[in-house]
């Protein structure tokens, strides 16, 4: 048994420089290669993440601008809508305005017709009242100058 500990003591001796080296070498790989390596990746992971909240932030900043767009787009339908509207209503008022005044031209020249029918009917009446008498009076000076159909004289 004292040779099985003695045999490993030595074992134990002979592995020192190899733990050693390793040990050495260990130190020497995290101070050379693992330092700066974890440090660009920290720094590339904080540059992702810059990045990504500058993008979220672009992101949010267009929603924002999309929501701004569209309503300056709505409104500017609504002010078209309106102008529209305001257009048509004075449209159809100068429609109403013109329509009134030809009914009222109508209307004028419908008047003034009748009374000149009026006053030509008036005036035919009492033209023909005066020449009645006129006509009567020829039409029995006629009537009394024709030869009788019966005498054969």
């Amino acid at each position: 048994m004292q040779e099985i500990v003695h045999q490993l003591g030595e074992l134990f001796l002979q592995a020192v420089p190899t733990v050693l080296i390793v040990f050495l070498f260990y130190l020497i790989l995290r101070s050379v290669f693992f330092a700066p390596l974890l440090r660009v990746m920290a720094e590339r992971d904080a540059r992702t993440s810059g990045a990504q909240k500058a993008a979220e932030a672009a992101q949010a900043a267009a929603q924002e601008k999309i929501k701004q767009y569209q309503e300056a787009l709505k409104r500017a339908r609504a002010e078209i809508y309106a102008e529209q509207d305001a257009a048509r209503k004075k449209l159809l008022e100068e429609r109403n305005a013109v329509l009134k005044a030809a009914r009222n031209l109508a209307s004028e020249e419908v008047r003034s017709g009748k009374d000149r029918i009026s006053a030509e009917l008036e005036a035919a009446r009492r033209e023909l009242e005066a020449s009645s008498s006129q006509l009567a009076a020829e039409i029995a000076r006629r009537v009394l100058e024709s030869p009788l159909a019966g005498d054969s004289r």
